[in-house]
């Protein structure tokens, strides 16, 4: 922010489970900072981060939101506050990732009455991963009936890190005691402040050698080494202050925001590189250097690009160099977007959020930096998708716009993805699950008035051989003039998936003239992409042409073409033809106590388990199981572990399908043909 220096700017992103009252604490916070000239409710559909409409419908966040205000503390000092509230629901995970990669401290918010749940545990791995290492907790629902502090600190230290410790205590009143600011304390609280703030002194000793031999010493430190040691202890995660707050009463929001100014690192506390292992400068003189890290399709302005500036100075109506994709662009304006609230400024620096309008060739996980730099960042690596759909437009109308509506939701979520698959003739949008994709579906239908259904794809089996076996076709046609005439004799067998030559010319005596071998082979692709038995794609088959006969006037590249596309048919029916279906390697994350629940699920499934270990106090459970069984396991795995299983897959190879469930597919292909 303008007029403010770096030492004084705060970057951090709220996450944790969904529920747990990230959106309530920043509408406080944005009422607080005079952004929002009333407290929002999410419940009553006013607040400022919460404000699409499909946020409204469902109660929960969808996307992240910035945020960006000045604080003045209680000692006069003026703070830059870049804020990011999060989504906390599973599906929108990607949105979690992408903040924590434009934050200095990652928030984590825990309702009292809850606890640490699987959201929780989420966002503290998410900080971890991308390398946040400054991490605070906000301890809300405390006005909750039949909530104990003393418990939900324990938990915490039991299940995230020992190095948690309060910095605001709740108050037999209802209030808080701000442990390291206030003046009176109550009796109640009283030895339990002089213990923590004993931990606090030793904490901020531990960052630095002179200090801890000070205090060690039996010296007293003096406040500003106290001060200065907390940061650094924060910074380097040997600190976690937990604070406490219960935002719609306005109590404890002071307090944190004193705490955030008081405790939280400045930018460059924690030095950041680029791929290559350079520091990046985090000086407002250095060079320009900002990360892309989300996109939006604003519905006036067109495509806005968020960036984190990372290092020097951004300005207005410059030019800078996307190094990602190797072109400039063209700086003309920029924004501080509050909610729905847009403010142009001239100038943005190290730790600065901003919306760049109307880049050409920008997109989320991309660095720009200055003209002549060629400094890249890190890509943000986002999940692979869980769950799949295929897209279909209602109307014809709709069938003409389906494509760019498409493009745009997934270039504002990099989470959403979608693929054209050319063997089952489908377009599938894949996300992170069910709610994913119902709400990608209500914003093209929102934003750009396109109505399309999902259904479950078709999953791309293929067809192959057990066997040798031949096939024979003769093609002869008459009907005045030149006729059409061209037979083949040829023999399938099974080919290893190692051997790369899939065709053999085994033509001796030139029946059939070497001309006429390009039609041959191009009617046997033609064939081998549409298959003998269900119409899938052969794979893994050797064609072996060992005879036939032609035509000096008669013959034609089409009469071949057509001969040895149907013998190939013959040759495959007659060489016990199989079904192959895709088999996909699923690591399965769940609590311990649904292990019997996911083995019985995984045997339902067609799946066998390979292997187990414990990570993280979870059970990790590597199987393979058939894609066809996967379409749905987003939604069924959160069924069976009350939200908390979590799995990833790639795929493994294909297999032979049972002879039972092939006949229901064989059934299904040939009753399609019929239609």
């Amino acid at each position: 922010m303008k007029g403010i220096g770096i030492s004084d700017v705060r970057n951090f992103a709220l996450m944790g489970h969904t529920g747990s009252g990230k959106t309530t604490l920043v509408d406080a916070l944005l009422f607080k900072l005079g952004l929002n000239d009333r407290l929002g409710d999410v419940n009553a559909g006013s607040s400022m981060s919460d404000y699409t409409d499909q946020e409204k419908t469902r109660k929960i966040s969808i996307t992240a939101k910035p945020f960006e205000g000045a604080y003045t503390t209680p000692a006069g000092k003026k703070v830059s506050l870049a804020f990011s509230d999060t989504p906390g629901y599973m599906d929108f995970h990607g949105q979690v990732i992408s903040s924590a990669r434009a934050a200095d401290t990652g928030v984590i918010v825990i309702d009292a009455s809850s606890g640490v749940q699987v959201g929780t545990r989420r966002a503290w791995n998410c900080c971890g991963r991308r390398g946040v290492t400054a991490r605070a907790i906000v301890v809300t629902g405390m006005d909750k009936d039949n909530v104990d502090f003393s418990a939900t600190m324990a938990q915490i230290k039991s299940m995230l890190s020992s190095a948690c410790v309060p910095v605001i205590l709740p108050t037999p009143d209802g209030g808080v005691c701000d442990i390291l600011a206030a003046k009176e304390v109550p009796e109640a609280l009283a030895a339990e402040v002089e213990e923590i703030k004993g931990s606090l002194v030793e904490m901020a000793a531990e960052t630095d050698d002179a200090l801890i031999e000070k205090f060690l010493g039996g010296e007293d430190l003096s406040p500003e080494e106290i001060s200065s040691g907390l940061v650094n202890a924060v910074a380097t995660g040997g600190l976690i202050p937990v604070f406490v707050c219960v935002a719609a009463k306005d109590i404890g929001v002071s307090e944190f925001l004193n705490g955030v100014c008081r405790l939280f690192p400045a930018p460059g506390a924690h030095p950041l590189k680029d791929v290559e292992g350079n520091a990046i400068a985090s000086d407002a003189d250095a060079p320009f250097v900002g990360l892309v890290w989300r996109a939006v399709n604003d519905p006036f302005i067109g495509q806005l690009n968020f960036v984190r500036v990372l290092g020097g100075t951004l300005k207005a109506d410059t030019e800078v160099f996307n190094s990602s994709k190797g072109e400039s662009e063209k700086v003309s304006s920029m924004l501080v977007v509050n909610g729905k609230k847009q403010s142009p400024v001239d100038e943005a620096s190290v730790g600065d959020i901003v919306a760049l309008p109307k880049l050409k060739v920008t997109s989320v996980g991309d660095t720009l930096c200055a003209a002549g730099s060629t400094i890249v960042c890190e890509r943000i690596k986002f999940p692979s998708p869980v769950a799949f759909a295929a897209v279909s437009a209602k109307t014809q109308a709709d069938e003409d716009k389906v494509g760019v509506a498409l493009k745009r939701v997934c270039e504002e979520d990099p989470t959403l993805t979608v693929v054209r698959n050319k063997e089952t003739k489908e377009v599938v949008l894949q996300g992170l699950g069910d709610v994913h994709l119902d709400v990608a579906v209500e914003m093209m239908k929102s934003r750009s008035n396109v109505n399309v259904t999902l259904s479950t794809p078709k999953v791309p089996y293929r067809e192959s051989v057990t066997s040798m076996g031949e096939g024979h076709y003769k093609h002869k046609k008459q009907s005045g003039g030149r006729g059409q005439y061209g037979e083949v004799y040829l023999r399938v067998e099974r080919k290893d998936p190692s051997e790369e030559d899939w065709f053999v010319n085994a033509i001796v005596g030139g029946v059939i003239p070497g001309n006429f071998m390009p039609a041959i082979q191009k009617g046997l692709v033609e064939r081998m992409e549409s298959g003998a038995i269900a119409g899938y794609t052969v794979q893994d088959v050797k064609v072996t042409v060992y005879d036939g006969s032609y035509h000096t006037v008669d013959s034609s590249e089409v009469a071949f073409k057509i001969a040895s596309s149907r013998a190939l048919k013959e040759a495959m029916m007659a060489a016990k033809p199989v079904l192959l279906e895709p088999v996909m390697t699923v690591k399965v994350t769940i609590p311990e106590q649904y292990m019997g629940d996911i083995n019985s699920d995984v045997n339902h499934k067609r799946g066998r388990i390979m292997g187990m270990e414990a990570v993280g106090g979870m059970q990790v459970i590597t199987v393979e199981i058939p894609q066809a069984e996967l379409f749905r396991y987003a939604a069924e795995l959160r069924s069976i572990t009350a939200g908390q299983g979590t799995f990833e897959m790639d795929f493994a190879r294909y297999e032979v399908v049972p002879a039972n469930v092939a006949q229901k597919v064989i059934a299904a292909a040939e009753l399609e043909e019929e239609e």
